[in-house]
């Protein structure tokens, strides 16, 4: 084989970039804005043989026209998608006001990230979603949220620690019979890193819950509807295979993840 068929054999897995709008002086790039992705999500990606691809967003005001390059256009291109985490999504997203957002949110990203999901949906690609990549998912399918965990009476247990970061940890358990049950055979009980405070309320219809944490937080939903949606409220690509805290290995979802990429192709 070719080092250009070898290429062209991995499947391209689009990753859509979190967005930085003020960028530190140190960094250069005065009144510019940077697109990037997490390099741990990129690796994560490219671990399991396939090529990740950053899908830039696009907004108006920019060189680029929505209409010039179309989620359309970006699903026809790739063979399935993974959204990273980052900033709150906008609550007016799913028909709220904002009440308990941190931080700035970016409306620019979470519409076109949203595009992206259902456009890889309509052309029956998988879709990963991380942390906020599995609360857009919902939202995008007309699920909602908690805007905060504990300010809206989830749970009184906080779900992010700043200061514990990925290592902010707990249990949760997978339910039987789901396609997470079928990825891990036999587990139930397992330890996963926690780096949020908004979280799925109302599931979307079409949608599983498949993990919850001890307090009923949803931490995984999955779509019955489609091959391969997925959305898992941690963090698998900080999830190191030798961790001592015996954290949830998370090849194996990689692994499915390219493997209904790979499948969506041949079809």
């Amino acid at each position: 084989m070719t080092d250009l068929s070898r290429a062209r054999a991995r499947p391209l897995i689009g990753v859509s970039p979190r967005i930085l709008r003020e960028v530190p002086p140190s960094l250069g790039f005065r009144g510019k804005t940077l697109q990037y992705l997490e390099q741990s999500v990129a690796h994560w990606v490219m671990e399991a043989g396939a090529l990740a691809v950053m899908v830039p967003t696009i907004e108006t005001g920019g060189m680029l026209r929505r209409q010039d390059v179309s989620a359309r256009d970006v699903a026809a291109a790739l063979d399935g998608l993974v959204l990273q985490g980052g900033a709150d999504i906008d609550p007016a997203l799913y028909g709220e006001p904002r009440r308990a957002t941190r931080g700035p949110i970016d409306p620019a990203r979470d519409r076109f990230e949203r595009d992206l999901i259902l456009a890889f949906a309509a052309a029956g690609k998988p879709v990963l979603g991380i942390c906020r990549g599995m609360q857009l998912i919902n939202v995008a399918f007309g699920g909602d949220l908690y805007q905060d965990l504990v300010g809206d009476g989830a749970t009184a247990f906080e779900h992010v620690d700043d200061g514990a970061y990925d290592r902010h940890l707990h249990v949760a358990r997978i339910e039987p019979g789901g396609l997470l049950s079928s990825i891990y055979p036999g587990t139930v009980a397992v330890t996963i890193n926690s780096i949020h405070h908004q979280a799925v309320r109302r599931v979307a219809e079409g949608f599983a819950v498949e993990a919850r944490a001890e307090d009923d937080v949803v931490e995984a939903i999955v779509s019955r509807r489609h091959a391969f949606i997925v959305g898992t409220q941690w963090h698998p690509e900080f999830h190191a295979p030798d961790d001592p805290a015996g954290l949830l290995p998370t090849a194996p979802l990689l692994h499915a993840l390219v493997e209904a990429a790979l499948s969506a192709r041949g079809s």
